[in-house]
């Protein structure tokens, strides 16, 4: 029987069959030992467990989870570039996930299917136990399949297999809170600066919040117009709108940067935000939104539940208990000086 070495002479880590060896039982009893297993008597148990004290045994996490048939990491495969809507999903799932149940690896495609295909090789090759995929829009992705040995969420961007399970902001949704907000603060004369027409996510704000105005019997004032996503265009649009529509007393702007871009204009004019006009915007960029003059009002998509609830649905699934379809994610408004109500 092998006898336990000092720390200085050790040229190598302690391994599950040096303590098997030490006890005087087989490896396999020793792992069942040393992970609770009811198979193994007690004397047997404390023998394993003592053994592995006088050889400062660490168990390997991943070994032990494989035992245990999981390994406590979940892949987190993003198509997200500058990491803007995949880091607050990421921070999500690991709330939900629990300090130290569960690791989290992010990984980044950019874009390209040969790079999503690699990266998603190598987290099956680390056996993880559940795949979160994000998008970088909220537009419709192609589907990983169904036959993964794995189970797969899909966040921010749902999968065009309607059998898949998502969860994604609710973009008409947020539309709504949106233009309720500003109708609160006594305003009834409100233009819409929309983002790119190609993303789902400028049509369904912008038919929101066109049906929140409907449902309050106004309309828009001047047509929504649709450009990117840039404080260019949202300058652009601005003086478009106030051109044709002096009587405007309110901009709902797609995202943050447009509203920035409107307010830049309405300074030139020398219109008071939010007095004559109010500002408001959608995705809540705290960079953007605290550095503005005044601080801007924004709807916040709330992308951190967005990775909680695809985090649980992960460990849902992993207990047998998969879900399909696609979940809505509500957002909330956050106010700030941009909106107020109007004197």
């Amino acid at each position: 029987m092998p006898q336990p070495t000092s720390g200085a002479a050790r040229t190598r880590a302690v391994t599950l069959r040096d303590v098997a060896q030490l006890a005087g039982v087989s490896v396999a009893t020793a792992s069942k030992a040393l992970n609770g297993r009811q198979q193994v008597r007690a004397e047997t148990r404390d023998k394993v467990l003592r053994a592995a004290n006088r050889l400062s045994f660490q168990p390997n996490p991943m070994a032990r989870g494989l035992l245990a048939g999981r390994t406590d990491t979940v892949g987190l495969l993003t198509n997200d570039l500058d990491g803007r809507f995949s880091i607050p999903i990421l921070m999500g799932a690991e709330d939900a996930f629990g300090v130290g149940r569960a690791a989290v690896f992010l990984c980044d495609a950019r874009g390209d299917a040969i790079r999503e295909q690699h990266h998603l090789d190598a987290l099956l090759g680390r056996r993880v136990d559940g795949l979160i995929v994000v998008g970088s829009r909220t537009d419709p992705r192609p589907s990983l399949g169904r036959d993964l040995p794995v189970p797969v969420v899909y966040a921010y961007a749902p999968s065009d297999d309607p059998e898949d399970h998502s969860i994604v902001p609710d973009s008409r949704g947020a539309g709504r809170l949106a233009v309720r907000h500003l109708l609160d603060c006594g305003r009834t004369r409100v233009a819409h600066i929309a983002g790119d027409r190609g993303y789902a996510a400028a049509r369904e704000r912008a038919e929101g919040a066109g049906d929140a105005l409907a449902d309050a019997g106004l309309a828009f004032a001047g047509e929504p117009l649709f450009g990117d996503w840039s404080e260019s265009w949202g300058r652009t649009a601005a003086t478009l709108l106030l051109d044709r529509h002096p009587e405007i007393d309110a901009f709902l702007c797609a995202n943050d940067l447009l509203a920035r871009g409107a307010m830049d204009v309405l300074r030139e004019r020398g219109l008071r935000v939010p007095q004559d006009v109010a500002v408001m915007g959608f995705d809540n960029w705290e960079i953007l939104v605290a550095g503005s003059r005044p601080a801007l009002t924004s709807v916040d998509l709330d992308l951190e539940q967005v990775g909680r609830r695809a985090a649980r649905a992960v460990l849902r699934a992993r207990e047998g208990r998969s879900g399909s379809g696609t979940e809505l994610q509500e957002g909330r408004v956050v106010v700030r000086g941009s909106t107020a109500a109007a004197s």
